[in-house]
């Protein structure tokens, strides 16, 4: 038994033609089919899963590049608490409140058997 290469390997791809990608909207590596090419590459291809049309990832997962949180968080905290602040000076204590009553907005009936 002979493993030959198919025909169809050597072949360039064309439009319709399934190929596997990265899917954003279903996170994971499915079936696309080719949408439209520029210069012999893919540009797009359509989910046939979700049937959702992207940029060709090449079958990697776009990444994400994070905020840095921390600049924004120093600088609300440089306007709420300055360092070179009083010492002395300590923020007011909050005081418990009491708990807010219950009021009933229903007519109380008498207990059964009682006049």
């Amino acid at each position: 038994m002979s493993f030959e290469t198919s025909w169809l390997d050597n072949q360039p791809p064309r439009l319709g033609d399934l190929i596997d990608d990265y899917c954003p909207r279903c996170k994971h590596l499915l079936n696309h089919a080719i949408a439209s090419f520029v210069d012999d590459k893919v540009v797009k291809v359509i989910c046939q899963t979700c049937f959702s049309e992207h940029p060709f990832m090449e079958g990697k997962e776009k990444k994400k590049v994070p905020k840095s949180a921390s600049n924004a968080f120093d600088q609300v905290l440089a306007k709420v608490a300055p360092t070179g602040g009083n010492p002395q000076s300590s923020p007011k204590q909050k005081t418990a409140k009491p708990h807010a009553r219950y009021i009933s907005r229903h007519k109380v009936k008498p207990p059964v058997g009682k006049k």
